[in-house]
């Protein structure tokens, strides 16, 4: 059994991650307000990156310390969390109104994403090759939709990008990230906001994968296992909350949006850096049942949606059963 000095280490780093992302998002607000970036770049780039940094953290630090499994059991356990967890439990909420070709647009983005880590896992694995591909591809979606966003008329409210609607349930979770909606704090304390929070997220993903890395020897399981479950709900959490949230407020198409957008960055820009920062193979037993079910999940999320045009309560209660017995099937692995 684990020491419960191994669990509060690894609920201290999530604790730490969670609170040093949103502090060095604001930090990268104000940097970028004081650059005079128009708020909708701000949302996309700054606010989009900058809430997947726990995970970033969580992954790259992982990979760093030599534990491949708890990485990329991160990632996929987060795209997981994401399409079963957070997406059945909005649902269940409110029935989620599509847009479908925003649908087939973002949701065809991250199936393309899911499909070239599946990809890299048969053949070179996480390198650097695939990963400057994965960063490149992102900075190709993220483009595509600053022109989207750019262009779109303002009367058609459910047409934003998966990007666009993942920035706007941050914002709406935390006003104090709204671009130019008071005063733009002094220069000064943005970076010491952005320092301080990105110390916070070093320090808290430094936390986690001692935990977990602690948890795992003391079980006698994987890290991959820990990663996929306890680490990849952790780190899911702030899209759980703003997707609830967004949810419980009737903006279903933002709580979708979040989720497809959260996990295209999961895959191109976390996966990405991980890669080029630690290069490693992608462990067998997630290319060989956690990627494709993952894969599946997505492709059943983007039909369930596009049939009559909404996620349904139904189709919202199958999405978090299935996620239930995903968990009690990985946890009798442990």
């Amino acid at each position: 059994m684990p020491d419960i000095t191994d669990i509060g280490i690894l609920l201290a780093g999530l604790v730490l991650l969670m609170i040093g992302g949103d502090v060095m998002v604001r930090g990268a607000v104000g940097i970028a307000e004081r650059l005079r970036l128009s708020p909708m770049l701000i949302g996309l780039v700054v606010v989009g990156l900058g809430t997947s940094s726990p995970e970033l953290a969580a992954s790259v630090q992982a990979a760093l310390a030599g534990s491949p499994g708890l990485a990329i059991g991160n990632i996929v356990g987060s795209n997981l969390a994401n399409l079963l967890l957070v997406l059945g439990a909005a649902a269940l909420i409110a029935p989620m109104a599509v847009d479908r070709s925003a649908l087939w647009r973002d949701g065809g983005v991250g199936l393309a994403a899911s499909f070239a880590l599946v990809a890299a896992g048969f053949t070179l694995g996480l390198d650097r090759i695939a990963a400057f591909a994965f960063l490149i591809g992102l900075t190709a979606y993220i483009w595509y939709a600053y022109q989207q966003e750019r262009l779109a008329p303002v009367d058609q409210p459910y047409d934003h990008t998966a990007a666009f609607d993942r920035a706007a349930a941050s914002e709406g979770f935390d006003p104090a990230l709204h671009p130019h909606d008071e005063p733009a704090q002094s220069l000064g304390k943005a970076l010491a906001f952005f320092i301080v929070g990105l110390g916070l997220i070093v320090g808290g993903g430094t936390l986690l994968v001692n935990g977990a890395v602690s948890i795992a020897s003391a079980m006698g399981v994987s890290e991959e296992v820990i990663g996929l479950t306890i680490v990849a709900i952790g780190t899911s959490a702030p899209e759980l909350v703003t997707s609830v949230i967004a949810a419980f407020r009737g903006q279903s198409d933002i709580a979708l949006g979040n989720v497809l957008g959260s996990n295209i960055y999961n895959i191109l820009f976390i996966g990405g850096v991980t890669g080029l920062v630690a290069p490693g193979p992608i462990p067998a037993k997630i290319i060989e049942f956690d990627l494709p079910l993952a894969t599946l999940a997505a492709f059943v999320v983007m039909v369930f949606a596009y049939t009559g045009g909404r996620l349904s309560r139904r189709e919202g209660g199958l999405l978090l059963a299935a996620y239930i017995a995903y968990t009690v099937f990985t946890a009798d692995l442990i």
